[in-house]
C-alpha cells in the first residue's frame, strides 16, 4: 500500500517550520492551490484564505519565522483516495522571546497573552456547529 499524500504533506510542512527546510514542502504544493488558517488575522497577519504557491509558501515562511512547533497531534483522520480530512492540534512556540505568551520576574506574571479556540467557545455559546464558507475557485 502506498503511503497517503497526506502524510507527505504533514511531515514536509513540519520539516518546513522547525528545520526551514522548504524543498520537501515546495514540491508537494500545486500551483493553483487553495489554502485557508481560520483565525484572528489582526493578531496573526499570515492566517486567512490564500491562492496559488508562492502566496501559500510565503505563509509557511512566516510560519517558520515566528514559531516552532513544540508537539503535533492528528486528533482524528479521514482519508479518500485523493482526500483527507483531519483535526489537527498544535503547540507552537514563538521564536522571539518577547512573543512569548507568559512571562514571569521574580516569580510574578508579568505578561499574558492567550490565544483561545474560539470555534468551540462560539459553538459552544450558540448551542450549535459553525459551518465554514467553502472557498470556491477564481475564475
Amino acid at each position: 500500500m502506498t503511503e497517503h499524500s497526506l502524510w507527505r504533506f504533514s511531515r514536509a510542512l513540519h520539516g518546513a517550520i522547525n528545520d526551514r527546510q522548504f524543498r520537501d514542502i515546495e514540491a508537494l504544493i500545486d500551483e493553483d492551490v487553495e489554502w485557508a488558517l481560520y483565525g484572528p488575522i489582526d493578531m496573526f497577519p499570515f492566517l486567512g484564505a490564500r491562492q496559488g504557491k508562492d502566496a501559500v509558501l510565503d505563509v509557511i515562511r512566516q510560519l517558520a519565522d515566528n514559531f516552532h512547533v513544540r508537539r503535533f497531534d492528528r486528533e482524528s483522520i479521514m482519508l479518500g483516495v485523493d482526500s483527507a480530512a483531519s483535526m489537527l492540534r498544535y503547540s507552537l512556540t514563538a521564536l522571539d522571546s518577547n512573543k512569548q505568551f507568559a512571562q514571569f520576574r521574580a516569580g510574578k506574571l508579568t505578561s499574558m497573552r492567550v490565544l483561545i479556540d474560539t470555534f468551540d467557545l462560539v459553538e459552544q455559546a450558540l448551542g450549535r456547529a459553525i459551518h465554514l464558507p467553502k472557498m470556491s475557485r477564481a475564475g
